[in-house]
């Protein structure tokens, strides 16, 4: 994992498909290349003190943290522009104080598997150049979750989790892609959305 240094913190927000998520991306990375995490509720934030501190916000429904951004999604409840300068200023304070983001240390890639089938590894190579980079943009991630009877199944992380418009990505989007490049490849499901 990148340390957080002591330096100047710069954030801005940027809205995206899901309107209950808003990304703020930070002037530096967070995480490692590539690597994401996603908390569905403060009791999955052991390895994330500014996630645990950013669900003591009523209205933060989910927290998600990669490269250089967090996407908070809200409960329906509240607007933007009621919370969004709240939570900015809290982002920013806490790294501001020079504590990293996410606490985890990896004693290998956690995103290679010496173990996996060539086709696994086209999928994952795919999903990692193509794919994630514009799903990043959008404040979300996908993770490759398994391969099995020319099924992929991903995990849809982030503003992807809950978005209304995340099916259609999925099947236009990431399914014609796949199945397009990779033979083998049928169908593309998400898992847990």
């Amino acid at each position: 994992m990148l340390q957080t240094q002591k330096r100047p913190v710069h954030i801005y927000m940027e809205a995206n498909p899901n309107p209950n998520s808003l990304k703020f991306v930070i002037n530096f990375m967070l995480t490692d290349e590539g690597i994401s995490f996603d908390y569905p509720d403060q009791a999955s934030t052991e390895n994330s003190p500014l996630a645990h501190e950013l669900f003591n916000f009523s209205a933060v429904e989910r927290v998600f943290i990669t490269s250089n951004f967090v996407t908070v999604t809200k409960k329906n409840w509240v607007e933007w522009p009621e919370i969004q300068d709240f939570i900015r200023d809290h982002i920013k304070k806490y790294l501001e104080a020079g504590k990293a983001a996410v606490q985890v240390t990896f004693d290998k890639d956690p995103l290679f598997d010496e173990n996996d089938s060539e086709t696994v590894k086209k999928i994952k190579g795919i999903l990692d150049e193509y794919i994630r980079p514009a799903v990043e943009q959008d404040g979300g991630a996908i993770v490759f979750h398994s391969f099995h009877d020319g099924i992929v199944k991903v995990l849809l992380q982030g503003s992807c989790s809950g978005c209304p418009s995340s099916t259609v990505t999925l099947k236009a989007g990431i399914q014609n892609l796949l199945t397009r490049m990779v033979p083998e490849v049928s169908e593309v499901q998400a898992e847990g959305i």
